[in-house]
């Protein structure tokens, strides 16, 4: 290469860099704005999916409501065409229904009319004629005996919004006989939306299919009855289908929405359940702007050092032409500028030190001349580096790589991988020991963190089946030792299939995480582990503690689950969330003969035996059978 193609690739040099400092720091900025904007869809994903099954658990609810009352009304119905309508029936009719009325807290009133819309039962009340009612005269000019669900209208008896569910009977003859109506109150329905905490500034509202607002939450006696008719989701063909997402501006309090809709497949209604998209974004926007300022903080200390970096190439330039003779020299020293090279005397003091020390332990090269070389590397680490550092210098070994901890200036500590080489004079002996230096704390933090995976699940943050495995043989050898007892509780969640079937998988793992905060909140003590054993089924390691003592906490998180209160329509058990336990516990000194897996099949036959007995409930090992021959007496 000619001197005058090297001067030209140098001139070019500052320019490629500045240039590569511009497209480094651009992609950075670019992917975090990428990844900060897949992070918001995300959230918004996350918000619909909530969204659709509160919606979908509300409709269901408003259609077993309508069930109930339209299974009243068909029963009466049934006794009218019967019997009739002569005064006895009706009195009979009219305390049954008053009775029924009474029992059942969503049923706000119940009433039966003649053909010119009379009111038969309770007469001398508010407003005892009907034949102006919508439901009346849709019953009178319809032959129809399907049940007819009416728009919200406001109650003269007490002044409360309520929405009809009406059938027609016939006189003995198939003419129009009269009506048997049942309301429901808009403010229950309201009231029951308000256990649904789905996020700040959220609403639900139960609309009829013409477009009126049946019930809502929050301020339900604002908004009932108002009309919504002409907004999207009535108007655009995308949005009437049976269920879907639907971000809009409310109609009602003018606050950009994410939402879900459900339409009813029996009545003609839908529900909405919404979530302020401000409220939901908040805490993302807040996250992405700390982040998007570390982004622009470390941007700009790489383009401060692209700057350096630039300036020195300029610098470099005005040198070329005197440093041309020395380029092999000046790229070797370039090449290794990033690892901290240092040349360890017999003495094991420092002869030289190379100028990226500054950057590897925060110290410059003439500060760290002739210091002892092992002067900073941590206690715990020195025998370790000192032993290869004597046999290197008795020559029992040419070269060896060693990672340890080191002090930095700055950082306070940081690892390092030193790899090391005997130097000898040229009659043969030993006269020192190059090392040359890099920082791998980055990969040391990474290596903890995966050695954290192994261990947790990943779903529910509790321990992995491998570490559960692991304590037991730990804490089974160290009852030994005591001579304590040692419990373990499984936990396995009742028809959890059905349950995923009926909600879907992000519902189920939803479950899963507030059953495993639940356990988390009973390892009171160091020693107590909660892990997730597989699937549905967890399981609790309890350390010097006995059988009482187990049944004691196996009760409590049984407890606790069922407060959560979590709806699980499909189980036959009680329509929450339930569980089944199996607990067992055991003195290992008095077990010579068995191992830690006899501990583990005690309490799996309990809790199969729990299953079998009805689920929801707590059996201990004690119970079904004697966990080992000598476990009797414990």
């Amino acid at each position: 290469m000619s001197a005058a193609t090297q001067r030209a690739g140098w001139s070019r040099l500052p320019l490629r860099a500045a240039a590569f400092v511009v497209l480094t720091c651009a992609t950075i900025l670019g992917v975090s704005a990428w990844r900060e904007w897949a992070a918001r869809d995300a959230v918004l994903r996350g918000a619909e999916t909530e969204m659709a099954n509160v919606a979908r658990s509300l409709t269901q609810h408003a259609e077993d409501s309508f069930d109930l009352l339209d299974s009243g009304i068909v029963g009466v119905v049934s006794r009218l065409e019967m019997d009739g309508t002569d005064p006895v029936t009706i009195a009979k009719l009219g305390n049954l229904l008053e009775a029924r009325a009474k029992s059942v807290e969503r049923i706000h009133s119940l009433a039966i009319t003649d053909d010119q819309g009379k009111r038969l039962t309770s007469p001398g009340t508010i407003n005892s004629t009907f034949s102006d009612d919508a439901f009346f005269r849709h019953h009178q000019l319809s032959p129809k005996r399907e049940p007819h669900f009416g728009r919200p209208v406001k109650s003269l008896i007490d002044g409360e919004w309520v929405v009809t569910l009406s059938r027609r009977f016939n006189k003995p003859d198939g003419s129009f006989g009269g009506v048997v109506l049942a309301t429901i109150s808009s403010r229950y329905l309201s009231h029951f939306y308000e256990q649904f905490e789905i996020g700040r500034n959220s609403s639900v509202a139960l609309t009829h299919g013409d477009g009126l607002i049946v019930a809502r939450y929050p301020s339900n006696e604002k908004f009932v009855a108002r009309s919504v008719a002409d907004k999207p989701l009535f108007r655009d063909p995308s949005l009437q289908g049976p269920s879907g997402a639907y971000h809009f501006k409310s109609p009602l309090d003018g606050a950009e929405r994410v939402s879900f809709f459900k339409r009813s497949s029996r009545y003609p209604f839908f529900l909405l359940a919404t979530v302020d998209r401000d409220a939901l974004l908040a805490p993302w926007r807040a996250a992405a702007v700390s982040r998007m300022l570390y982004v622009l903080a470390l941007v700009m200390l790489i383009a401060i050092i692209g700057a350096v970096l630039v300036r020195q190439l300029q610098r470099g330039q005005r040198m070329a032409a005197a440093l041309v003779e020395k380029e092999a020299h000046f790229r070797l020293l370039a090449e290794g500028s990033s690892d901290m090279v240092t040349r360890i005397g017999l003495d094991e003091r420092l002869r030289y030190v190379s100028p990226s020390s500054v950057r590897v332990v925060g110290w410059r090269a003439n500060q760290l001349m002739g210091t002892p070389a092992l002067a900073g590397i941590h206690a715990d680490d020195l025998p370790q580096v000192q032993a290869l550092v004597d046999a290197m210098k008795r020559g029992e070994k040419e070269e060896a790589r060693v990672t340890y901890r080191n002090s930095h200036r700055q950082k306070g500590e940081v690892w390092l991988e030193s790899t090391m080489r005997v130097t000898r004079k040229d009659d043969g002996r030993v006269d020192g020991v190059v090392a040359i230096s890099r920082d791998i704390t980055a990969h040391k933090q990474l290596e903890t963190r995966l050695e954290t995976l192994a261990i947790e699940d990943s779903l529910t943050g509790l321990a992995n089946r491998r570490r559960f495995d692991e304590r037991l043989k730990e804490e089974w050898a160290r009852a030994y030792r005591d001579r304590s007892s040692l419990a373990l509780l499984m936990i396995d969640v009742d028809h959890f299939k059905a349950y995923n079937d009926e909600y879907g998988h992000p519902a189920g793992d939803a479950c899963l995480r507030v059953i495993a905060r639940i356990l988390a909140a009973e390892m009171q003590r160091a020693g107590d582990l909660a892990a997730r054993y597989g699937g549905e089924e967890f399981a609790m390691l309890l350390p010097n503690t006995d059988a009482a003592g187990c049944a004691r906490i196996g009760e409590r998180i049984r407890v606790a689950i069922h407060r959560q209160g979590l709806v699980h329509a499909s189980s036959p058990i009680s329509g929450r969330v339930s569980a089944s336990l199996g607990g067992a516990a055991c003195r290992p000194t008095f077990e010579r003969t068995a191992g830690v897996a006899s501990l583990v099949e005690a309490a799996d036959r309990a809790l199969y035996a729990a299953k079998d007995a009805g689920r929801d409930r707590l059996i201990m090992s004690g119970e079904v059978m004697t966990l080992l021959p000598k476990a009797s007496g414990q």
